[in-house]
């Protein structure tokens, strides 16, 4: 039996410190992903939703503000937290 996390279980576990280091660098980066579900993690990719953002009531979609330069900020923040070199996509 393996009892070791796999990574997406490990990336849930740091995402807040995840978040944390994006923050640090660039608040709008932090917007844009703080409310980000990690979904799954297929070939390499990490896919993350925003579906519980459509649950609020006014405009919480900061899909807008989502820009590849705060996508590899996210890449460059897991791979510092976690290790992990992975990319990120959205569902």
């Amino acid at each position: 039996m393996n009892l070791e996390p796999s990574q997406l279980q490990v990336l849930k576990q740091d995402w807040n410190q995840i978040l944390d280091a994006v923050l640090l660098r660039n608040r709008i980066a932090w917007l844009a992903f703080f409310d980000a579900r990690l979904i799954s993690l297929e070939a390499g990719t990490l896919i993350i939703g925003f579906d519980d953002s459509k649950k609020f009531s006014g405009d919480h979609d900061f899909s807008q503000a989502r820009n590849p330069e705060h996508t590899a900020l996210l890449v460059d923040c897991i791979k510092e937290i976690s290790g992990f070199t992975i990319s990120v996509a959205e569902r």
